[in-house]
């Protein structure tokens, strides 16, 4: 069965991954939007950042974050003189890595979605006097609702399931920065195979419902994927 400190684990990554969520759309949205219109040479360049995470290892991401963030580093010190003290192992923290480490999963399926749209819808909201802020808004962020929802489901799912990430900078303080892959991890560590498989079988139901209920709401999305 599950004890106290399984819920708090729990509990604390269900509001790293609402928080980072939030956070992400707020961000990726109209980075997705600029991606998917601009045709600056730099796109090619800011494509390559945001898909880094893709790729790199999260104990790499977790490294550098960890010595910028560092009391030597140049967030550590920006924080540390804008009177924040330092993010490494601290909820703050871990929702700046999070959403760094997140941002191509929120990011690639907006910009995929607003790429679709194509420009005839948006000149049409122009041709009727539709100022771009409002062609954003009325126009192009409905019609590209699967893909955030899309966004919105895999960037909740990803941060659900971060580990190497979230240990490098949060490390493992119960009720502050241990999640449940921590807190998975330290059970089998200690060989509570039993309280692990409670853990491990959350997470893959966890997985699988909201794969299914992604590919059950959005199938369209989820086909072209």
């Amino acid at each position: 069965m599950l004890s106290a400190s399984d819920y708090a684990a729990i509990w604390l990554t269900l509001k790293l991954a609402g928080v980072t969520t939030i956070i992400l759309l707020l961000i990726g949205t109209p980075l997705a939007w600029w991606l998917a219109r601009t045709r600056s040479r730099w796109k090619g360049l800011i494509g390559a950042v945001v898909a880094l995470p893709l790729v790199l290892p999260p104990t790499v991401i977790g490294f550098y974050l960890l010595v910028l963030m560092g009391p030597e580093g140049s967030i550590g010190q920006f924080t540390q003189w804008a009177g924040l003290g330092l993010l490494p192992f601290t909820f703050g923290g871990l929702v700046v890595a999070s959403v760094i480490y997140s941002l191509p999963f929120v990011v690639q399926p907006i910009q995929n979605a607003f790429e679709t749209l194509g420009d005839q819808p948006l000149e049409a909201a122009a041709t009727l006097g539709a100022r771009p802020l409002d062609t954003f808004f009325t126009v192009a962020l409905p019609l590209a609702r699967p893909g955030v929802l899309t966004a919105t489901v895999l960037g909740f799912a990803h941060t659900v399931g971060e580990f190497g990430v979230v240990l490098m900078i949060g490390g493992n303080i119960p009720d502050k920065t241990r999640v449940v892959s921590v807190q998975l991890y330290d059970h089998v560590e200690a060989l509570e195979y039993v309280e692990a498989h409670w853990l491990a079988g959350g997470l893959v139901l966890f997985s699988f419902l909201v794969l299914a209920a992604l590919y059950t709401l959005n199938p369209g999305q989820s086909s072209r994927r």
